[in-house]
């Protein structure tokens, strides 16, 4: 992945599609954009994306989400493969009332435990040395050592990119078999165990655009009679799996909730036994 078609500031909306609409959408798109050079020779001009998201053990960006904050942010480490030899970028992508802004650093991955521990980078981590890249990682680590976050979720998906030539101002991204399972390190595999596939058999549709919504991202909204939604991948990975299950904290709390209920209708069944609560 040699080229970064990071948009840091832009404006995006999601749909779901079904396969058959996905391949219609497909047709249309590439009257208007050119299909990414990464997934240009692959099967079904798609390549995989892997990420890992850090949250707290209270899995605190993921509650921003859920509640709907205005200004919220995720942390996430991206890989495109196993190879020891190629880099990691840490992102922050934040959403401002309705914008999405994105910092990102290319690591190498023998600096990720460090990092991950709580220390700040150094020019020596990256892999490049644009100064943004560096601020970029710079501000990651600050954010995680924050909210004192861990790795949580792999996210995987086969991704098919088209984005506009020269200028990058629109970008339309489809994402099919969207995986997520719990991860508790930092082991940049993309095998999975037991994931779940996040929004089954649908493909994600991302319209990306850095300046005014162009006209025929409407037309192309309104030929197929596209409904936005929210398809958060991490945030929809977690409800499906449960948030107990990223988190020993909140597992101990859930028992101890569990606990509580257990004694209330213990207590509430000896009371209507006997007339008397007998558990204190």
């Amino acid at each position: 992945m040699g080229l970064d078609r990071l948009q840091p500031q832009r404006f995006e909306l999601k749909y779901l599609l079904s396969e058959r609409v996905a391949l219609a959408v497909r047709n249309f798109v590439q009257s208007y954009l050119e299909i990414d050079e990464f997934g240009a020779t692959q099967p079904n001009l798609s390549y995989p994306v892997h990420s890992l998201y850090i949250d707290s053990e209270e899995l605190t960006t993921y509650w921003h989400t859920i509640n709907g904050n205005k200004n919220r942010y995720k942390l996430r480490i991206r890989f495109y493969g196993d190879s020891t030899d190629s880099p990691v970028y840490f992102e922050i992508k934040r959403r401002v009332n309705d914008a999405i802004l994105k910092q990102r650093g290319s690591v190498r991955r023998d600096a990720v435990d460090w990092l991950l521990a709580g220390h700040l980078p150094a020019s020596s981590h990256l892999l490049s040395e644009d100064p943004k890249q560096l601020i970029a990682v710079q501000r990651f680590c600050e954010l995680l050592i924050e909210i004192k976050a861990r790795p949580k979720a792999h996210v995987a998906y086969l991704r098919e990119a088209w984005m506009s030539s020269g200028d990058n101002s629109a970008r339309v991204t489809m994402d099919r078999q969207v995986r997520c399972e719990s991860e508790s390190t930092a082991r940049f595999s993309t095998q999975f165990r037991d994931p779940v596939y996040v929004f089954g058999p649908n493909v994600v549709l991302e319209l990306k655009f850095t300046g005014r919504f162009p006209d025929w991202f409407r037309e192309l909204v309104r030929v197929f009679g596209l409904t936005q939604c929210s398809a958060a991948k991490y945030v929809d990975g977690v409800v499906l799996m449960g948030e107990h299950s990223l988190s020993p904290f909140l597992q101990s709390n859930r028992e101890a909730m569990q606990k509580a209920v257990d004694r209330k209708m213990l207590r509430k069944e000896r009371t209507n036994t006997t007339g008397v609560s007998s558990v204190a």
